[in-house]
């Protein structure tokens, strides 16, 4: 469905003008059908060159747009609305993907090497990692070389390294498994019959350095970012407008960043997030079944809601969180500091390796995943995932227990879904499963600007359409 260039139509206050050449990045499966495409294709099957067609066809996916709001604006007034969000929505704060090794990572390691390098020699654990690089891609890659391209294109339109972090670590994991308490150094037989000599401190030192840069890379919102915080304000914002009848949304996410928390305190809603404390903030999660009221205005002894306040779950982790003394104060030994605060070695991360589905069953996030099951699985609930490529078996695990149960709605947000879990979830043809795809719907901003309400002026829309077509009605169904 690719259309030349159309004027903007006239969208509502919180919906972006469109001008798209491509309807084709507009997708909403609801089911076995594309909702969107449904519609669209009696219209694009006409003359494409005629520009009242196109703009017809603008018009139809914008009514489209609200109605999927409307439905969307249903679910969110579901009693058990919970969000999984995943490292897909960090990415326009300048957040970085792991599918490959991002020369800004890179750069942070060959600075670090930079400064430890004697002479003309660098330090091992870079070398062990350009020879490693090299041989699993395949490819000649040297710390020399690679130093003078960083520091020559500045990062910019140089071809990063083709390796997947996570693989990468599961390979330096498995590889140091091997090793420990029996030597202190290795010989690996490389597939094109070339030696490589492993020495375990270089091995120790090259996943600290590698989980050490990739916690320096958190610091979000990047100031290269045009968008900042702006996305996730308004997602905090419009999640607020939920009716406070209702239990408290769930935000549970998978990343280490802090931009839902920064967010929040820019839009003034207080953040349940499992700690507990004024000078020093200990892990409690007890403090997730408290709730907040104040006094009414009136000596009758009524209370009201707080209406600006959600639940936070960080599955793995945080950049604010430590490691400490177990103690009476403290059972978990864990506690939290404010934002700015670099990650030290005391860090409480599961860094992608093989080892995160063995911390995830310790402390504290056994407790945390607990608590994204019992709310997933209770009746009537709602399960928003955005930016989560289901990469994480324990995870999908709980969703797969989840989806056993009737009243359970899975909305899947990714502008190009390709995970094997994804694909059978789309081949079941459940009508309970959504699944937002392309670029125009499917990413996390675009799902908050344009399908995601504001449930206050959705209400305000429908009155003022109830009172249109009242008065309507009373001149004779003209409208005048």
């Amino acid at each position: 469905m690719v259309v030349e260039e159309i004027e903007p139509a006239v969208a509502g206050s919180d919906t972006a003008e469109i001008i798209t050449k491509d309807y084709g990045q507009f997708q909403i499966m609801i089911g076995c059908r594309d909702i969107i495409g449904y519609h669209l294709s009696p219209i694009l099957a006409e003359d494409q060159s005629d520009p009242e067609i196109i703009k017809k066809a603008d018009r139809k996916l914008q009514e489209l747009l609200k109605e999927m709001r409307v439905r969307v604006g249903t679910l969110l007034k579901t009693d058990n609305v919970s969000f999984l969000l995943g490292a897909g929505a960090s990415i326009k704060a300048g957040g970085v993907s792991l599918a490959n090794i991002p020369n800004i990572f890179e750069a942070v390691l060959i600075r670090t090497a930079e400064n430890e390098q004697e002479n003309a020699t660098p330090p091992g654990w870079i070398s062990l990692f350009y020879a490693t690089a090299s041989s699993i891609t395949q490819t000649e890659l040297t710390y020399e070389n690679r130093h003078s391209l960083i520091h020559i294109n500045d990062g910019v339109s140089l071809p990063v390294i083709p390796i997947n972090i996570e693989a990468y670590l599961s390979y330096l994991h498995m590889w140091l498994a091997g090793m420990s308490n029996i030597s202190y150094s290795t010989t690996l037989c490389l597939n094109d019959g070339s030696r490589l000599e492993l020495k375990q401190c270089d091995l120790e030192r090259l996943i600290k350095e590698i989980t050490k840069s990739l916690s320096l890379l958190l610091d979000l919102p990047s100031t290269k970012s045009g968008d900042g915080l702006l996305s996730h304000q308004r997602f905090i914002k419009k999640i607020l407008t939920r009716p406070l009848n209702l239990r408290r949304a769930n935000l549970f996410t998978l990343n280490y960043d802090t931009l839902l928390e920064q967010a929040a305190d820019a839009e003034g809603a207080v953040l349940v997030d499992g700690f507990v404390g004024t000078l020093r903030r200990v892990f409690r999660p007890e403090s997730y079944d408290l709730d907040f009221y104040f006094p009414a205005q009136t000596t009758e002894g009524r209370v009201h809601r707080f209406d600006r306040a959600l639940h936070l779950y960080k599955l793995h982790g945080s950049l604010t969180w430590h490691r400490c003394e177990q103690g009476w104060e403290n059972p978990y030994g864990l506690y939290a500091s404010f934002f700015e605060q670099n990650c030290g070695d005391d860090d409480v991360l599961i860094y992608p390796s093989p080892l995160k589905y063995g911390q995830a069953l310790g402390l504290p996030y056994s407790e945390l995943f607990r608590r994204l099951g019992n709310a997933i699985a209770q009746p009537q609930s709602v399960l928003f995932t955005i930016g989560y490529g289901f990469g994480d078996d324990h995870v999908n695990a709980q969703i797969r227990q989840a989806l056993s149960i009737p009243s359970f709605t899975l909305i899947v947000v990714d502008p190009n879904p390709s995970n094997e879990f994804v694909k059978k979830l789309e081949a079941l043809k459940d009508e309970r499963v959504w699944i937002v795809k392309g670029w125009e719907l499917g990413t996390f901003e675009a799902f908050v600007q344009q399908l995601l309400p504001d449930l206050r002026e959705e209400e305000i829309d429908a009155k003022v359409m109830n009172t249109y077509k009242s008065l309507a009605k009373e001149d004779g169904g003209n409208g005048k």
